[in-house]
């Protein structure tokens, strides 16, 4: 084995609580919250809120489920890791490649939404190019700053986040003295109905925080990583629910469209004519830290832990010599979501639909794995956790509503979509497929060099 491996990403311990928790906020989906956000209050009215706030309680108690595992193994592979140890390869396989493979997905989605984003700023610019190059550009300045390093990486996260975090709050505060409520009723003008249905919504919304675990393999103190998990859903939780309540205070729901980013247009009467630059610039940062250290990050460090364990290419697991980042995985994962991106631009339903769903199939699948790897962990290591520095408390009330989070999502996704998970079903056939025939032909392989060497 090479020197550049034998570093491994383990040797890497650079990122401090603040690196992480930037990391958990800055990955909730940042179009979910600023692009889709008149989608879920169409669906829901202003019952929204409430909608948006189950499916971020769920995402919370996930956090507090996982704290454990993500203590306890703290590793580069994160799920992939924890599943495998407790179900077997094929399990850990599934639960890191899922996950990756959503965040893939965003990489296309968030990526396109980050170009129009852009082009708010640059309204003479015209046709669909515009977009798909301000992706591409971003992207791959990303790419770098992860290739570079991950300090550096987590540095300009950690700067966008409070960035983010600043201004969403000033707009709830300030605009606090604005509202009409008024606006807030009828709570439910489409029923139940439109209550459940916008739970999804919300938890595309708020898809992705967990995505700080993958942190476990360079965090300097493990303890840091079960404490980013909960103040990080915590603080979106509360930042993003008081927003969309001061929002919805200003703007009656049946007023707000889907053509642009209601913040916008809110923006603009809390903070005046530069609200609409200042919040647009925000909605850029959201989905700019979604690319940064969600995307490019967090997949290309699943890529990692899965080529070391051998279920995936050995040139996944190349670490440089001196800035310890996959390079090789970081580049794969740009060129996919570039791909996604000219495919959004080609075929925009396609990417917003149905591959968005399949992101929420997928880390749906990712969840529930991860999540029953937890309850093993605690029947079948039970003296090892209790030796932790960190347990979840209230045990096992947090697997159990994590799990009632994940039916509550399920239900709302596909009851009306069956062959959408018919297909996510047959793509997961496909994977069991190619990883069997993968590892069938590397153990044939590994048996013929012991042969020959003998």
């Amino acid at each position: 084995m090479s020197n550049n491996n034998q570093l491994g990403l383990e040797s890497q311990k650079k990122l401090g609580y603040w690196s992480i928790w930037a990391l958990g906020v800055g990955a909730v989906i940042g179009d979910g919250i600023f692009l889709l956000m008149g989608q879920g209050i169409a669906t829901a009215g202003p019952g929204a809120i409430l909608a948006y706030g189950v499916a971020g309680l769920s995402q919370l108690f996930l956090m507090i489920a996982l704290g454990e595992l993500a203590v306890g193994m703290p590793t580069a592979g994160a799920m992939s890791t924890w599943v495998e140890r407790f179900m077997g390869k094929w399990w850990g396989f599934l639960s890191g490649f899922t996950f990756a493979l959503g965040w893939v997905i965003a990489g296309g989605s968030v990526g396109l939404a980050l170009g129009k984003i852009t082009m708010w700023f640059f309204p003479q610019l015209k046709g669909d190019l515009w977009p798909m190059f301000f992706a591409i550009f971003f992207i791959t300045l990303f790419a770098v700053l992860n290739i570079l390093g991950t300090e550096i990486a987590a540095r300009t996260q950690l700067i966008l986040v409070v960035i983010m975090t600043l201004v969403m709050a000033l707009f709830s505060i300030i605009g606090i003295k604005d509202m009409n409520f008024e606006n807030f009723t009828p709570f439910l003008p489409h029923g139940m109905d439109g209550f459940w249905s916008a739970i999804p919504l919300g938890t595309y919304a708020y898809l992705g925080a967990v995505t700080l675990a993958t942190a476990g393999g360079e965090v300097k103190n493990p303890k840091d990583l079960p404490k980013a998990l909960i103040w990080s859903s915590l603080t979106f939780l509360i930042l993003y629910s008081a927003a969309q309540a001061v929002l919805q205070g200003l703007i009656p729901w049946d007023k707000i469209t889907m053509d642009s980013s209601p913040f916008t247009e809110a923006a603009g009467m809390v903070f005046g004519v530069a609200g609409a630059y200042i919040m647009n610039m925000t909605a850029w940062i959201a989905a700019a830290t979604c690319i940064l250290m969600g995307t490019l990050y967090a997949s290309s460090r699943i890529f990692y832990a899965q080529a070391k364990s051998g279920f995936l290419p050995s040139f996944f697991a190349y670490v440089h010599p001196k800035t310890g980042t996959p390079v090789y995985g970081i580049i794969v994962v740009w060129a996919l979501s570039v791909g996604l991106v000219v495919l959004g631009v080609l075929n925009p339903d396609f990417l917003y639909v149905e591959l968005s769903t399949q992101l929420v199939l997928a880390w749906l699948v990712s969840w529930t794995l991860a999540l029953i790897a937890g309850i093993l962990y605690r029947k079948k290591a039970l003296q090892e956790v209790k030796q932790l520095p960190w347990r979840q408390p209230l045990y096992p009330l947090f697997p159990v509503l994590g799990f009632v989070g994940i039916g509550i999502v399920f239900y709302g996704t596909f009851v009306g979509s069956p062959m959408t998970l018919v297909r996510g079903a047959i793509g997961m056939v496909v994977l069991y497929v190619l990883f069997k025939l993968f590892n069938k032909s590397k153990n044939l392989s590994n048996t013929s060099s012991k042969d020959t060497t003998m």
